[in-house]
């Protein structure tokens, strides 16, 4: 498929053009290189499992290859943080680099502290900016390491079995798109329940 025809927002395009070396590519540029915040990495999980259910690409292959690929892109992502540190927000704006996109990853930091490293898989944009912001505040580096494990294995492993086991449902096939923004929207929900515990927390401090 010649590059100029792969539409870079269809998982499926994306998938049938690269391949899963290009899956992994992706999932690991997504998860921590400024450039990858656009790319659909939740839509794109939920298809790699779609497609292994019916026998194009290989279970425990993309599980494997996904889990590595979204863990090092975090650990790239925190490195270059640490490494570029405050200069991060003095950087000029461009067609990859929004300031607003690094502010708004550093606001979950300041409500969720290091739980964020997790929470963050789940959130387009703020997954690809998290670890960068984690490694310019110098987040301890074991810790770091920890959520982002268990934040890459939750996320990837999760939504791409997801995409398995309901890739064997008729009606999935038959709505594909529709099960897709269903996905989309049920991986936000652990960022909601966060949100919601948060608000509860904060009214009952106001009242004590």
């Amino acid at each position: 498929m010649p590059l100029l025809a792969v539409d870079l927002l269809d998982p499926q395009s994306l998938i049938a053009a690269f391949g899963t070396i290009g899956l992994f590519v992706i999932v690991f540029a997504e998860s921590g290189l400024l450039f990858g915040f656009f790319l659909p990495g939740d839509s794109l999980l939920f298809t790699a499992g779609f497609l292994a259910s019916r026998d194009v690409l290989n279970l425990p292959l993309i599980l494997v290859g996904c889990f590595v690929a979204a863990v090092a892109g975090d650990q790239v992502g925190y490195a270059f943080g640490r490494k570029v540190g405050p200069a991060l927000f003095r950087r000029p704006e461009s067609r990859f680099f929004r300031r607003e996109n690094v502010e708004k990853a550093q606001a979950y930091f300041d409500r969720y502290g290091s739980k964020t490293i997790v929470l963050a898989r789940f959130v387009p944009v703020v997954r690809t900016f998290a670890p960068i912001v984690a490694g310019v505040g110098k987040m301890n580096y074991r810790t770091f390491v920890t959520f982002n494990i268990i934040g890459g294995l939750l996320w990837a492993v999760g939504v791409t079995v997801l995409g398995y086991f309901l890739g064997e449902i008729d009606w999935v096939e038959d709505n594909f798109e529709l099960a897709i923004l269903a996905v989309v929207g049920v991986s936000v929900l652990p960022i909601a329940f966060e949100l919601l515990r948060a608000r509860r927390s904060r009214r009952s401090t106001q009242r004590a």
